[in-house]
């Protein structure tokens, strides 16, 4: 079985081996430029993984791999127009380097590739992979609507928070390796568990995110640590530090988060003293290993040899004991 470098490397060759139609520029520049950002590629090569567990043949989910990459950069595209983000991954934004109307209908036809991509299955499991892809893209959009909702809501519970963090990002990771099982060959049962082991990882994975974003070294994280901060996000760590503050400190986070025109290296400072008085990044990070240990059992459950499962396990690992 192939390891998570080797099969990375192939879908990033085959990635870029796509062709779009000529014309019109505006339309088709944004998408190759979208996805020359590069990144870990962590979704489709869980597809690839995913079938390569039930079937010797992983090159059969191409299709449904390039699908899910497709649709993960669609939703990127929009999310930073949603959230007026200047920068992704050191470079402008889609929106930001052209204008809003392209960055729209460049997503808009990202997602319709990704159904090109995705339907192209078997006759036999065809209906059972379009059926994962189309509710998870609908959960997708209901997790960002949260994430806004929760930008005027003062009153958003950690169940609330891990709920749309589920949606927005968990269920994608358990779509992309059931799908590549159901390619595969998966027997119901052991897809249902890949699933619930992609979504346990994907909310650890997001949750790791929160954490390094307040507490990363930024020479490794890449970015100016703090940007939830500045940005008002209602993070896990947020939310935690005001259910376990006394009442003055739950005002005063509350406070700093609501001051328009406060000075942002003081408000990331003052915050980031806060989350350290109640040891949050702690709990933060045991928060992860809760997650991390309910996909090892998922993991366990499935009917797959040790060394299959072993590649699945440190495939997790990299995307939760990571620094960036």
């Amino acid at each position: 079985m192939k390891n998570y470098e080797q099969l990375a490397e192939y879908f990033e060759e085959q990635l870029h081996k796509i062709k779009y139609n000529d014309k019109p520029l505006e339309l088709y520049n944004p998408i190759k430029y979208t996805l020359s950002f590069g990144g870990k590629r962590i979704r489709p090569v869980i597809t690839l993984m995913g079938c390569e567990l039930f079937c010797d043949d992983y090159k059969k989910a191409l299709p449904q791999a390039i699908a899910i990459e497709l649709f993960h950069n669609f939703t990127l595209i929009h999310d930073d127009i949603m959230d007026n983000a200047p920068i992704r991954r050191g470079k402008e934004t889609v929106f930001k380097k052209w204008d809003s109307n392209i960055a729209i209908l460049s997503g808009d036809t990202l997602f319709a590739l990704a159904y090109h991509y995705a339907q192209q299955a078997d006759k036999e499991i065809l209906q059972d992979t379009l059926a994962v892809f189309n509710k998870t893209a609908i959960e997708v959009c209901e997790g960002q609507q949260f994430d806004l909702n929760f930008e005027n809501n003062n009153n958003v519970s950690v169940d609330e928070y891990i709920n749309m963090i589920r949606l927005k990002t968990g269920v994608l990771f358990g779509a992309s390796i059931k799908i590549g099982a159901l390619i595969g060959g998966a027997p119901k049962d052991d897809a249902r568990l890949l699933y619930d082991f992609g979504v346990n990882i994907g909310l650890g994975f997001q949750l790791k995110d929160d954490l390094l974003d307040t507490f990363g070294n930024e020479n490794i994280f890449g970015k100016k640590t703090g940007g939830d901060i500045i940005t008002n996000k209602k993070t896990f760590l947020y939310l935690k530090a005001l259910e376990v503050a006394d009442n003055e400190t739950r005002e005063k986070l509350i406070s700093l988060y609501n001051m328009p025109d406060i000075d942002p290296d003081y408000k990331v400072k003052s915050v980031n003293s806060i989350f350290t008085k109640f040891q949050i990044d702690i709990t933060a990070n045991k928060e992860i290993e809760k997650y991390f240990i309910a996909g090892m059992e998922n993991l366990d459950n499935i009917n797959i040899s040790v060394s299959k499962r072993q590649y699945l396990r440190e495939t997790a690992v990299k995307m939760i004991d990571r620094n960036k």
